[in-house]
């Protein structure tokens, strides 16, 4: 499938799990790909990498013409880049309260503000933002990461209907439970990162994580030209763990006799 040939993509947060799977996938479905990333290495040859922090206004500027400079052109965004946070209202201080929501949030604003004008010449302009289901779907210590998504979505939904007049559309993937390094670090953290992974992966109707290559493919779906009728999605990509509601298999037994 070539349907990104001749557009120009940038992927931001492109070196961690979902980011470069995603530029990778682009790549190969004909795109042309810049990764902005804070350190853009280990890259793929045919994938441009450029330094950038997206909490840093003139950084993400200056990356966003360069990558135009370079391609002469901008038809795709993935707002990728996001980082963690563990505790409930009473275990974040103020200072990470503000350093994850300047990332997760404003930087997804910076990066839309620097690209949306290049976008508006795109027969084919979309972006894709990068969310999570504990946007509304509560979980247990992630009181701070939670509010950073609920933001993203709200978000989404808000610059899909500001911009889809002049031709841009703008869509979110929210994740679940992802097969990727930051949740093993996590699991790390455990007494027993195995039984700590089975006990994850037995709340899942697919019995697993959902793998980065899964993810990856939702926002090409709808990044891509095909997909032109989806404007303010949320698409979910989470094993069916947010709308299943799966008996135990003890039940299941006693309802087939």
């Amino acid at each position: 499938m070539n349907d990104f040939e001749g557009l120009v993509a940038i992927v931001t947060g492109g070196t961690g799990s979902i980011g470069l799977a995603t530029a990778k996938l682009l790549n190969n479905r004909g795109a042309q790909v810049a990764v902005l990333d804070i350190k853009p290495e280990g890259l793929p040859d045919d994938i441009v990498g450029i330094e950038a922090d997206v909490t840093d206004d003139a950084q993400v500027k200056s990356a966003v013409d360069a990558v135009v400079e370079r391609f002469g052109r901008l038809d795709v965004v993935v707002n990728n880049v996001g980082i963690p946070a563990v505790g409930d209202v009473t275990e974040n201080s103020d200072d990470e309260w503000l350093h994850v929501l300047n990332t997760n949030v404003v930087g997804m604003v910076r990066v839309a503000r620097h690209t949306v004008p290049h976008l508006r010449r795109s027969p084919a302009a979309a972006i894709v933002n990068t969310c999570s289901i504990v946007a509304w779907a509560g979980l247990e210590k992630r009181a701070l990461y939670s509010t950073s998504k609920g933001a993203v979505y709200a978000l989404t939904l808000a610059m899909a209907a500001d911009h889809v007049t002049e031709g841009i559309r703008v869509n979110c993937v929210a994740p679940g439970a992802a097969d990727s390094n930051w949740v093993h670090r996590q699991l790390s953290r455990t007494p027993d990162p195995a039984a700590a992974l089975e006990a994850i992966e037995a709340t899942l109707p697919i019995g697993r994580l959902v793998s980065t290559d899964e993810i990856a493919g939702a926002i090409a779906y709808l990044a891509s030209p095909l997909s032109g009728g989806s404007v303010g999605t949320v698409l979910e990509v989470d094993g069916g763990i947010h709308n299943l509601r799966m008996r135990p298999p003890a039940q299941k037994s006693l309802i087939g006799r």
